[in-house]
């Protein structure tokens, strides 16, 4: 069952780290520059608004339904018949709290507007997910790998028709809306149509059934809190940019031309903890220490992280200055502004990397854990912390007091979870292996600063950065090729300790 489970995983890595890059580094990216900073920036100010609530329409039924699937296939069926029921009712309620929060802060026509289609495009996208959770519960992992993947392959043909098909004489952000739409709605029809496959259609009715639908949310309501803590903490930055700032919606979008290459980067780490969930869970349901396996996973993610985070800050201003070119209508000292604030909002926000990818980690193996209660006092006190940070600094230093407000939260949530996590499981502190990180978060900066000097084009620099970095970590004994052996090999190893 393990080796399955690792095969499977691997397609679903191999086919998303194919398709997501290239959906927002070539896709959105292009849209970004095509659109302009400002008209993108109004874009994804509304887009995070319609995130804020993304959890009331699903309040973690989709992670209970896929575990409750998987322990009992023959309750397809019943399941199906009465959360789509429920997934329809949250879409009213979603509706209802997300447009009347929209007009309690004075959205615009044109905002609220954006705001109808994005709203239905997140209804889509959760119920594209519940759907796949029912695939993953009866464990056809390949056919969830190829639907993960289906709907950004859908706006990726139909985006690139728009931007360089002269199908339109100017792209328009409502395109790219309008696309995501269309992709999600063709996906979710054909996961529709593949789980129907699978259950009783002669037994199949939209049901009420009042009894199941509140023991549903009653156990999945500690895990929706988590997400909507989570999601505000991590989403909220470009909303109260666009609210707080005369020039709110240029502003916004300078911030999201960095954030959406930390999202590129986040999918990583998330397809990571994929990986490590299941493997940590495990371990604790049969009491085995879990300590060795921690530390090899942080070592593993950690690695790529610093080097990224070091690369990002000191190419910064190449990296912006290559992806985003000057728009159309934009005056070079328009262009070198919006460059720099760029540059210096990336360097700051690839930085939370590195606290995004020890949550991964610790996080996870606290939800492995059960340990719900403490994770969601730690994300309503990130939350907060979020919060406070940005009325303080947006005035002040606008985007990049932005990015400083969630390199402030993410590393308070990290380091509040490593504590939880060293009490909870009563682990030891290695204090040889923290000299060897340290030393090679140190040796990596003075390798990026001495890389600056090469005497060659900055992507060949930037390279040779990566490379000897690497080594250095293999060198410096943070990670080594056995230890990856080990990862890879223990999905198919029943109770061989590591």
């Amino acid at each position: 069952m393990q080796g399955k489970f690792v095969k499977n995983l691997v397609l679903l890595l191999v086919l998303n780290l194919l398709v997501k890059p290239f959906w927002i580094l070539g896709i959105d990216r292009t849209v970004q520059n095509t659109v302009g900073a400002e008209e993108y920036g109004f874009y994804f100010a509304v887009f995070n608004f319609s995130f804020l609530f993304n959890i009331l329409l699903d309040l973690g039924i989709t992670n209970f339904n896929n575990r409750n699937i998987a322990q009992n296939k023959h309750l397809l069926t019943k399941y199906l018949s009465n959360i789509l029921v429920l997934k329809l009712l949250l879409f009213l309620f979603y509706i209802t709290i997300t447009f009347g929060s929209a007009l309690f802060i004075s959205y615009s026509p044109e905002q609220i507007s954006l705001l109808c289609f994005l709203a239905i495009n997140q209804f889509l996208l959760s119920f594209i997910l519940y759907l796949r959770s029912n695939l993953g519960g009866l464990h056809l992992f390949r056919t969830d790998a190829v639907i993960s993947v289906t709907d950004r392959l859908l706006m990726i043909f139909i985006c690139g028709l728009l931007l360089w098909g002269n199908v339109v004489d100017e792209f328009r952000i409502q395109y790219y809306i309008y696309a995501q739409t269309a992709g999600y709605l063709v996906t979710s029809g054909i996961a529709f149509a593949l789980v129907m496959k699978y259950a009783r259609k002669d037994l199949f009715r939209l049901k009420w059934n009042f009894p199941f639908l509140l023991a549903v949310v009653r156990q999945s309501f500690p895990f929706a809190i988590l997400v909507l803590l989570m999601t505000f903490y991590n989403r909220i930055d470009s909303v109260m940019l666009e609210r707080l700032l005369d020039n709110g919606a240029r502003y916004s979008g300078i911030y999201a031309s960095a954030y959406r290459l930390l999202d590129a980067t986040n999918m990583i780490a998330f397809l990571f903890s994929v990986l490590l969930l299941p493997i940590f869970a495990r371990m604790i349901k049969q009491q085995q220490s879990i300590e060795e396996l921690m530390k090899l996973s942080f070592s593993l993610i950690i690695t790529p992280a610093v080097i990224i985070a070091a690369g990002a800050f000191f190419y910064s201003e190449n990296i912006m200055k290559f992806l985003y070119p000057i728009h159309a209508g934009e005056t070079l000292e328009m262009f070198d502004y919006r460059i720099t604030e760029s540059a210096q909002v990336f360097g700051i926000l690839m930085t939370c990397f590195m606290a995004i990818s020890t949550t991964y980690i610790f996080g996870t193996l606290l939800t492995a854990n059960g340990s719900l209660k403490q994770l969601n006092l730690i994300a309503f006190s990130g939350m907060v912390l979020n919060i406070l940070l940005n009325f303080l600094l947006i005035p002040v230093y606008n985007a990049s007091g932005s990015a400083v407000a969630s390199l402030f939260t993410q590393m308070l949530v990290a380091i509040i979870q490593v504590f939880v996590v060293r009490s909870m499981f009563g682990l030891r502190i290695n204090r040889f292996f923290l000299l060897k990180l340290f030393s090679f978060m140190a040796g990596t900066l003075v390798l990026g600063r001495l890389s600056l000097m090469l005497p060659f084009d900055w992507k060949l620099s930037l390279l040779l950065f990566a490379s000897v970095s690497l080594c250095f970590a293999l060198i410096s004994g943070v990670i080594s090729l056995r230890q990856i052996y080990q990862l890879t090999r223990y999905g198919e190893q029943e109770r061989k300790p590591l």
